[in-house]
């Protein structure tokens, strides 16, 4: 990735910018000051620290319809606290209202739901020191 962007010779298209944006949660793709590009991954390739649906809400759909918190509330039929919890990211992403969201605005639920999921999981892995288990070994069995 020396001297590059992510091992191409031009600058990430607009198009890949809005995929990189989507994914890191940042409103600009991620880069350092000599312009090489870069996502933050695990060694598998697992996102560290993937978007929130809300922030991908937001940042993807709201702003870009200059729709306020309270008309997109009422486009999708829902109370205006219960749309600015999931856009803070102080709540999750209910099957319900990804439902909602895909009616409205044309986003695959399945989309959305699993950015949830990759969100949670991402949380979850932050919290792998304050969890102690133990590996399971199985006993032998008396014959």
């Amino acid at each position: 990735m020396e001297g590059g962007y992510c091992g191409l010779a031009a600058p990430p298209s607009p198009c890949s910018q809005v995929v990189l944006r989507s994914l890191t949660g940042y409103k600009r793709p991620v880069g350092d000051r000599r312009g090489r590009w870069s996502l933050s991954v695990t060694r598998n390739m697992r996102l560290v620290s993937p978007a929130h649906p809300g922030r991908f809400i937001r940042t993807e759909i709201m702003e870009p319809l200059g729709l306020s918190v309270t008309d997109a509330a009422r486009a999708l039929g829902v109370t205006r606290p219960a749309l600015s919890a999931l856009l803070n990211v102080r709540a999750a992403l209910s099957p319900e209202m990804a439902l909602r969201i895909e009616k409205a605005f044309g986003v695959k639920m399945d989309t959305l739901l699993r950015m949830q999921t990759s969100w949670e999981i991402a949380l979850t892995r932050r919290s792998t020191g304050r969890i102690r288990v133990k590996s399971y070994i199985p006993r032998k069995i008396a014959a």
